[in-house]
């Protein structure tokens, strides 16, 4: 097979810290690149399986684990610029790759060979003396092979390979649908008076992005900075309406970007997975690399929350309700009464705090807080090149001086750019035969505001809030220490990964954080002790709703994966029967959710959203550790780095969290947190 010339997947990078050429990679390299890899990996799969040495620990589980480092490089790269710079390039790419990835998948995992050589190596761990990464690397191989189908008979792995690869096309269908719905839709004002009730600061930034486009007026669409602030602020009751429906439309049209049809065969392929590995449904087959360990253990932390949480819920959305003078509130009134009432309570809302929330200075006092826990220092080197002009590169040190991880940041919303906010490695962690330690490069996107001609990026404290969310996944990439890339960074069971991530949003409720985190951007003074007190105050506003919203997410994934036999009925009327039990907000005919439900149909958390509610108990409990001393406590803060954030997947979650507290985890501290339990 011929490879392209010139190609930046094929040469040694003399980068600073050998990072990847991301700026000269274009659309025509990645084709060539993942040819070439996936044909490496299957040398090195062949290599594995036809030894004619007897199999080990070393010379197939590990030899295994180190294969296909092209392979990594090569889909890191591109998925990353799927979600962030996409071109119709890219996605008619990404079509053509994704059945070639699905069959090298396959061709590993469905290797009998291959799978025979793993078998007699499982068959001798009690003999092998492992340590206990070793050991964890073997059973979860093992693990791995087995929920792919390896002990299926010939008729089932063909059976497996064929539904594998739809379903892979089907998930990257889905959310390329969902993109290209979204970015079609524009709302362009051109009467003043209908801006009424939003900010100057929106109003500029709606101007601006018209500006760009070459309109006239100011432009909406439905990014984050947009839409959020244009339901919370408009006092145009019908425009509310209006960008609501569109919202919850996303996929549901009827058109050529429909989703729901996508979402029946998706959800009925992984049922049928699920039945030829012997399970009942896909949330039984799932659940089996997960804390939660079964379906009854999701449905008692989703129902117990739920009972004590919705009273709360209830209640808020009656105070909302006398508030606004009229109910039913529907769904495009409660943001907009809901921020009125918290401004009426507590004397606080978005546009007061924003001025404090300069991106930069967030930026600076979200690294600060790194550095005051772990040690850790960024240094920004405008030498690594990026995929983007917006995106920066900092050189992350750990407190001996010595190099830790190169950290990306891309903040803005764009065209091609997913919606939402997430963490990605370009490179995980990883340490060669040789000792050798491959540190990371870890990326975190956002969606924030632009600057414009007259103010700096400015944040809400929900997007600092993310911010720290999304940090906190870095971290865990950042600070790993483990032998396996399989196993290092974020690689963890999914109900155990959002715990370094949510324990980061902890700080923000902290009046000695939020005192160095907030400073003005025109004048630099710090925020005023009055301020700090009303946002520590209104923390727990509607909490009972934000809990409750969550449910309404986790329930819906379950119900969809808990079906038994295969769906053929109407989305949309499922999907309200599925969340009903923690819904609070009238539903609205024709809208849906799940056609635009990223997390649970192209983002790797079905059958696992429950995992946010999951980790939630953990990090409430987590924290409350630096609570009883001091929140920049350096030995919680060591000792949390040591036991959780450095360790990845490399021993049982559980074993890990009990190190680090003392004990396994309860609920009070989230209860106490939330203002539920005294």
């Amino acid at each position: 097979m011929i490879y392209a010339e010139n190609n930046p997947f094929f040469e040694i990078y003399t980068t600073p810290f050998q990072t990847f050429p991301l700026d000269i990679i274009k659309s025509q390299h990645y084709e060539p690149a993942f040819d070439k890899a996936i044909a490496e990996l299957q040398e090195d799969i062949n290599r594995i399986a036809d030894s004619s040495e007897k199999p080990t620990f070393e010379n197939t589980v590990v030899a295994l684990e180190r294969s296909g480092r092209l392979l990594n490089l090569v889909s890191s790269v591109f998925f990353n610029a799927l979600n962030t710079v996409s071109t119709d390039d890219l996605m008619a790419i990404s079509e053509r790759v994704s059945p070639k990835l699905s069959e090298s998948s396959n061709n590993i995992y469905l290797n009998e060979v291959l799978f025979g050589r793993i078998k007699k190596v499982y068959a001798q761990k009690e003999k092998l003396t492992l340590c206990v990464e070793d050991e964890r690397l073997l059973d979860k191989t093992y693990e791995a092979f087995c929920l792919r189908g390896a002990a299926l008979d010939s008729e089932g792995k063909e059976k497996y390979r064929c539904l594998s690869t739809e379903l892979n096309l089907l998930t990257l269908r889905f959310s390329q649908k969902a993109l290209k719905d979204k970015n079609r839709f524009e709302y362009l004002i051109s009467d003043e008076t209908e801006l009424s009730g939003l900010p100057a600061s929106i109003c500029e930034a709606a101007a601006q992005l018209a500006h760009e486009k070459g309109k006239d007026g100011w432009l909406f669409n439905l990014s984050s900075p947009s839409y959020v602030p244009f339901m919370r602020y408009v006092d145009n009751r019908a425009s509310r309406e209006m960008m609501y429906r569109a919202y919850l439309s996303i996929g549901n049209k009827g058109d050529d970007f429909d989703n729901k049809e996508v979402i029946c065969q998706i959800v009925n392929i992984r049922l049928e997975i699920a039945r030829l590995m012997g399970n009942r449904n896909f949330v039984e087959y799932k659940l089996k690399q997960t804390m939660a360990k079964n379906t009854e253990n999701v449905y008692a932390l989703l129902n117990d929350l739920l009972k004590v949480y919705k009273p709360f819920a209830e209640k808020e959305y009656q105070a909302v309700s006398e508030f606004a003078g009229f109910s039913p509130i529907m769904p495009w009134d409660w943001n907009y009464y809901a921020e009125k009432l918290k401004d009426s309570q507590f004397g606080v809302n978005d546009e007061m705090t924003r001025p404090y929330f300069q991106l930069e200075n967030v930026t600076d006092a979200v690294f600060g807080l790194a550095t005051r826990l772990y040690g850790i220092t960024f240094k920004e080197n405008q030498m690594i090149p990026t995929y983007h002009s917006e995106v920066k590169a900092y050189e992350v040190s750990d407190e001996d001086g010595s190099f830790l991880s190169i950290l990306y940041t891309d903040f803005f919303p764009r065209d091609g750019k997913q919606s939402g906010a997430w963490m990605s490695n370009l490179k995980s962690q990883y340490k060669e035969a040789n000792g050798t330690d491959n540190r990371p490069q870890v990326i975190i996107v956002m969606n924030f505001n632009r600057p414009t001609d007259s103010k700096p990026s400015l944040l809400t404290y929900d997007e600092v809030n993310t911010f720290l969310h999304e940090f906190g996944h870095a971290l865990h990439g950042m600070l790993s220490e483990s032998t396996y890339e399989s196993l290092s960074g974020t690689n963890v069971l999914r109900d155990f990964v959002e715990l370094p991530s949510q324990i980061m949003e902890n700080w923000l409720k902290e009046k000695e954080f939020l005192d160095l985190v907030a400073v003005h951007y025109e004048n630099g003074e710090r925020i005023p002790f009055e301020l700090l007190e009303k946002i520590q105050n209104s923390s727990n506003f509607n909490i009972g709703y934000l809990c409750c919203r969550q449910l309404c997410f986790g329930y819906l994934d379950m119900a969809w994966h808990t079906i038994s036999e295969p769906f053929t009925g109407d989305v949309i009327a499922f999907e309200k029967n599925a969340w009903a039990p923690a819904m609070l907000l009238p539903e609205v005919e024709g809208t849906l959710m799940s056609s635009n439900f990223s997390h649970l149909f192209s983002g790797g958390y079905a059958a696992g959203y429950y995992g946010y509610k999951w980790a939630e108990v953990l990090d409430a409990d987590a924290f409350s550790l630096f609570k009883k001393t001091d929140i920049f406590n350096r030995d919680v803060a060591r000792s949390f780095r040591e036991n959780i954030l450095s360790k990845g997947d490399t021993e049982d979650p559980a074993v890990l969290y009990k190190r680090f507290r003392g004990r396994k985890p309860t609920i009070d501290a989230l209860l106490e947190r939330n203002g539920v339990k005294k």
